[in-house]
């Protein structure tokens, strides 16, 4: 077998998008690949039948679709090659229908929106939600940007002043839409119900300044009744129609532990107006928060089937699936460590997208407790490149568990002393797993010891261990430090001279903060991280509520905390010859963020290299252009080789 290469992951398949036809043994998800020349992802749509799978379209630009009857899907796409019309500028989302069982894709419709999600109501109408804006349609003709309200733009989706979500339905035989919501309302997801008569759906309304809590609607199709039926108390992660007159929900109404707060269910009764907890007592998230950097596309993580909510939890270092009813009983499905990536459920019958061990993302469908793959898109892995073990060790801090792990050099020696990277992962509510990383997987096939662990202020444990405000910098970074103590003792094959330490977003602030407390690392690699909470504070997408979360005050209120956490003010500490990676469009942690960290280490004359990244953004490392990510990883490795080497 060969050493796993650099720009392997540009070889590797993605799924997403998992969704059941009409019947149980039928679904169809979409494949993603890497065109390494071209610099770009190809996505295409696959179906499995019955033990049969095949794809279903070819033009390499197929990302979403949805289900309209027993036999036939509809998808959007540019295979045109036309995304705008000429005379209005307004962009334009074509749909095409395809037969499952043979034959090419006809074009089917298009609404000159630029629609986000769409479902079927009946045979002649969808509703769907689109993005809008309500500025002069010529601003792209002026040489400057109007902004008046915050925030005013996005990660990955560059300035949003006045641009919104509103909810739409279209009439096929009219190729009319029809607004539902207004112009200054953002609509998150929506559901309908089973008659498909009533639509739940999230929405955000404001002028001037985003607040945190939502709203929930219901709109009444037929009758055209839209009714606000809970405002400005939680912040809600889905809401689904378990019965035809009830809701099962979950929110969080953010009063103990702030925006990162674990959501309990409620369910909603129509008829009472009245909303209720199930599950006092529930305190996990609600999502797949396991870190990796083999994915692309999305994927549902909750699916009403049967009057049963399914949901994914995050658990320590794995993710699962779980299963509620209107009365709070929850039954965990899924058993196996790992990672759930998306699944679909009809009847009862499972199926999901899971990174199992050293394993890239395959199928399985789930038989009781049993997990059975049914794909084999990735399995080449295994069989052509040399891997690494991930192996479990955990310290105690504080009397508090740090859930960790290590990763040998391929063909490990023990007679040998070897260089090692500390990896922190972003969030800081995420959690590293015993799962497939491909970073960490080349540097171990590059003689490199990788260790990486989940210290406070992660998920998978429950609130308390997830709340780190106001402490960023103090708990957290002692559980690192007595990890990283702790794994020096047990592994004497580790060169303690030759150690570097990396991370991104949250991993990248913890590796700023590190260089200015230590001198026990030999060299850095800072990625998309913070550096000033002031600047934070006010420059970043998320920066005016994120900071006052997460660090409790405001620039107004107590600006030498904000300053006691940044690494910046320990700059002139720093002695760690660091390099510092960031995307030009990342506004998550804006480039500001790396230029006042590098800027301060060159004027106290240490050792250090900025790379700006153009055109890319706070998901480089996992969405990023292939040609990009391979000269991420490429900076990073060199600049460890010259210091740990």
């Amino acid at each position: 077998m060969e050493k796993l290469k650099l720009d392997d992951f540009t070889k590797y398949k993605f799924l997403s998008g998992i969704k059941h036809g009409k019947e149980k043994g039928k679904f169809a998800f979409v494949v993603h690949n890497i065109d390494k020349e071209e610099n770009k992802y190809l996505s295409n749509i696959w179906l499995y039948d019955k033990g049969d799978l095949r794809q279903l379209t070819t033009f390499d630009k197929e990302s979403s679709f949805i289900w309209i009857d027993d036999e036939e899907i509809i998808f959007s796409s540019n295979r045109d090659e036309i995304d705008k019309s000429k005379e209005t500028k307004e962009e334009i989302t074509k749909f095409y229908k395809i037969n499952i069982n043979g034959g090419e894709a006809k074009k089917y419709f298009e609404i000159d929106k630029n629609v986000i999600n769409i479902e079927k109501l009946s045979d002649n109408k969808f509703i769907f939600t689109a993005s809008y804006d309500k500025e002069d349609k010529n601003k792209d003709e002026k040489n400057f940007v109007e902004l008046d309200e915050i925030p005013f733009w996005s990660n990955g989706s560059g300035y949003t002043n006045k641009k919104r979500s509103r909810l739409y339905i279209y009439d096929l035989e009219k190729e009319e839409c029809k607004a539902i919501t207004d112009e200054i309302t953002n609509i998150g997801e929506f559901s309908l119900n089973d008659n498909k008569d009533k639509v739940v759906f999230i929405s955000n309304k404001f002028e001037n300044k985003m607040d945190l809590a939502d709203s929930l609607y219901i709109y009444d199709i037929k009758n055209d009744e839209l009714k606000n039926i809970h405002s400005n108390e939680f912040s809600y992660y889905y809401s689904r129609f378990i019965k035809d007159d009830t809701l099962i929900i979950n929110a969080t109404d953010m009063k103990n532990y702030g925006i990162n707060e674990n959501g309990k269910f409620y369910t909603y009764d129509l008829n009472q107006d009245e909303m209720k907890c199930i599950t006092p007592d529930f305190d996990k998230s609600v999502w797949n928060s396991v870190g990796s950097d083999v994915r692309y596309g999305a994927s549902s993580s909750v699916k009403l089937d049967r009057n049963y909510l399914y949901f994914i939890t995050t658990e320590n270092d794995s993710s699962y699936i779980n299963r509620i009813d209107e009365n709070g009983n929850i039954q965990k499905l899924v058993e196996n460590k790992g990672s759930v990536d998306g699944f679909s459920v009809k009847d009862g019958e499972i199926y999901f997208i899971g990174l199992r061990d050293l394993k890239l993302q395959e199928i399985y469908k789930l038989d009781e407790k049993e997990e059975i793959q049914i794909s084999n898109f990735n399995n080449w892995l295994q069989k052509e490149r040399t891997l690494s073990q991930v192996e479990n060790y955990s310290v105690e801090n504080d009397g508090v568990t740090i859930d960790g792990f290590i990763i040998k050099p391929v063909n490990f020696d023990k007679n040998k002393k070897y260089p090692a990277i500390l990896d922190i992962h972003g969030g800081p509510k995420t959690v590293y797993g015993n799962i497939f990383y491909h970073e960490m997987q080349y540097w171990a096939n590059q003689g490199y010891v990788v260790f990486f662990c989940n210290p406070r202020g992660s998920d998978g444990k429950g609130n308390d261990f997830a709340d780190i405000r106001g402490k960023y910098g103090t708990i957290d970074y002692d559980d690192i430090m007595k990890f990283t103590d702790k794994v020096l003792e047990q592994y004497s094959f580790i060169d303690k001279e030759k150690v570097g330490v990396t991370g991104g977003s949250y991993g990248g602030f913890m590796t700023n903060w590190i260089i200015g407390h230590t001198s026990r690392f030999r060299s850095a690699a800072s990625q998309r991280s913070i550096s000033n909470w002031t600047s934070m504070y006010s420059t970043t997408d998320i920066g005016y509520y994120f900071t006052q979360d997460q660090i409790g005050e405001t620039p107004w209120s107590d600006n030498e905390k904000l300053w006691w956490h940044s690494p910046l003010k320990y700059a002139d500490k720093v002695d760690t010859p660091t390099l510092f990676i960031h995307g030009e469009k990342d506004y998550r942690c804006w480039v500001v963020e790396g230029i006042q960290m590098f800027t301060a280490l060159k004027y106290h004359n240490i050792e250090s290299k900025l790379c700006i990244f153009k055109d890319e953004n706070h998901e480089l490392s996992r969405s990023g252009k292939p040609k990009s990510r391979i000269e991420r990883l490429e900076q990073i490795t060199n600049w460890f080789d010259k210091y740990l080497k």
